[in-house]
């Protein structure tokens, strides 16, 4: 009896080993930002959970494209536009993952004076993601369902300019430094519940037509909410109205 309670231990410990390097190896799964892009490239989709992303995630292939462009005289004397824009078809998914590197929409190169954007046509997730460096999405276009929930952004971001085409998501993410949506535009409705900005937020001029979900969001600093339309009224009234 002795013996074979001793085997059914070492068997138990062995599952319960294999279960924790599995869990570990899950945890711990690095993968490329080259890879990833590249992968977006060939048409795939997009779906990572519980990865590390290693490197600068460029979405607006501006390395890639920057060589085949003409120089500034000419596009500037032609009364051409220095914006170069990549449409993103895939799906894109992140789940529980950590970025070291900057996530990037949007580039503007000071030696070239190109800008490079990138907009995205089908649904967006970045769901409980670390953004550990810049996240940049100025001018971006999102035409499907939008979620950038549960997730904290450590360093600069902004949606300056974006576009969302339908519901987007900010509930529970947290923004460690100034935050800005000037200019942005939601035209079915944003939720920042319980979002929490420990830096200013820039609400300025930006437009919100639907719901405006900002049920228990917290903003360390100053909000700059001048000509902000939230369904045709300012949000100074909105604001005032959710917290009475």
């Amino acid at each position: 009896m002795k013996i074979l309670s001793i085997k059914n231990s070492i068997r138990i410990f062995s599952f319960l080993c294999i279960i924790f390097l599995s869990s570990s190896l899950i945890a711990q799964q690095k993968v490329k930002a080259s890879d990833i892009l590249n992968d977006i490239k060939k048409g795939k989709n997009i779906s990572y959970e519980n990865a590390t992303i290693t490197g600068t995630f460029d979405m607006t292939y501006m390395v890639d494209k920057l060589p085949n462009l003409p120089n500034r005289h000419k596009w500037f004397n032609n009364n051409g536009s220095n914006t170069i824009k990549e449409t993103i078809e895939n799906s894109i998914t992140f789940k529980n993952c950590v970025f070291e590197g900057d996530v990037l929409a949007y580039i503007h190169d000071e030696d070239s004076k190109y800008t490079f954007i990138a907009n995205f046509e089908n649904n967006v997730r970045f769901k409980n993601c670390q953004f550990k460096r810049d996240a940049m999405f100025k001018y971006s276009e999102f035409e499907r369902n939008t979620d950038f929930s549960d997730s904290k952004f450590e360093e600069r971001t902004t949606f300056k300019y974006s576009k969302f085409e339908n519901r987007v998501s900010f509930a529970n993410t947290v923004f460690q430094e100034s935050a800005t949506f000037k200019y942005a535009k939601f035209k079915e409705g944003v939720s920042f519940n319980n979002a929490r900005f420990e830096d200013n937020l820039n609400f300025k001029y930006t437009k919100v037509n639907g719901d405006f979900n900002i049920t228990g969001m917290k903003v360390s600093h100053d909000i700059d909410s001048k000509y902000t339309s939230i369904n045709g009224n300012g949000f100074s009234k909105y604001h005032s109205d959710k917290n009475n």
